[in-house]
């Protein structure tokens, strides 16, 4: 396939990526009428690129029956009004078949989390995104990397061989590093999305990404989108208005290695009224001490 056919797919991922949460009914299964009326605030409130089965909705504390549930929930509910990016993840078939169903069910991407083997090499890391790449050569796929030792240039190898890798999650903390990343990689080759969310979106745009993955948007999704809105056209001053705004929030999220990154999002919901605060271990609900200062914040924007 040539680049020109996942052109759909590149414009999706050149946008706010909003990861929604996975919101769990009393009995702790997948609360599926909130997780729609969830999905549909967020496509009302302008989201055009949605991500089942990531990092905040929980993936890994997914059985495998309900992240076909939570990918089969949200396919339906976007229509055709949003792109769907699938989360995919674990041992190799068990990625490949998560694929091949998001395939079936009309996605037309997949991102794939970062391995969590404690022993990944680098040439391990390509056979791995090959394997799943090549399985669903009609979908675009996105490697999701939080791995600071990998190379521009294996990523470079991977697309030689999968032209449907089309884009990145760049998900390592530091700005430099990525700079670097792009452009050993191939700057215009793939979309960049800032894969550490809003706090990182302003200094990763300056050296090229053109989207952000967001899991504030889940609570608000006009400040998301004014955070982006600013950042395509250049305005850092306005982009960095919005960055003051949503500050504590996210500091509240990245406290104690991201403790509690899921907790705020789903806690600030719960303020709202819109979902049940709770999370699956090994996440921990916020202690009652510490829940006023995230409806406040929920509170002030203007939702």
């Amino acid at each position: 396939m040539s680049k020109v056919a996942f052109e759909t797919q590149r414009a999706a991922l050149a946008d706010v990526v909003a990861i929604p949460v996975t919101p769990f009914a009393e009995d702790g299964s997948v609360a599926q009428d909130t997780h729609r009326a969830l999905l549909r605030r967020l496509l009302d409130g302008g989201i055009t690129t949605l991500t089942p089965n990531g990092n905040t909705g929980e993936f890994y504390a997914l059985t495998p029956e309900e992240r076909r549930l939570v990918t089969e929930l949200t396919i339906d509910e976007a229509g055709e009004r949003a792109v769907v990016l699938v989360g995919v993840g674990h041992d190799i078939p068990t990625a490949v078949a998560s694929a091949r169903h998001a395939r079936e069910l009309g996605a037309q991407m997949v991102m794939v989390h970062q391995p969590v083997h404690p022993y990944v090499s680098q040439a391990g890391w390509v056979d791995y995104h090959r394997a799943i790449a090549e399985a669903v050569p009609e979908l675009g796929v996105v490697p999701y990397i939080r791995n600071a030792q990998l190379t521009g240039a294996r990523l470079a190898e991977l697309a030689d061989t999968c032209p449907n890798v089309i884009g990145v999650k760049y998900a390592v903390p530091d700005a430099a590093r990525f700079a670097a990343f792009a452009r050993d990689a191939g700057l215009e080759r793939f979309v960049w999305v800032a894969g550490l969310a809003e706090p990182y979106a302003p200094s990763y745009f300056s050296a090229g990404a053109t989207g952000f993955t967001s899991g504030l948007v889940n609570v608000a999704p006009a400040v998301s989108l004014n955070m982006i809105e600013a950042l395509r056209s250049g305005d850092y001053r306005a982009a960095m208005k919005v960055w003051e705004q949503i500050r504590r929030f996210e500091e509240l999220r990245a406290d104690s290695g991201s403790a509690n990154n899921v907790t705020v999002v789903k806690e600030a919901l719960a303020s709202l009224g819109l979902c049940r605060r709770e999370v699956r271990p090994p996440s921990r609900a916020l202690p009652e001490s510490e829940r006023a200062e995230v409806a406040a914040i929920a509170a002030g924007w203007s939702i």
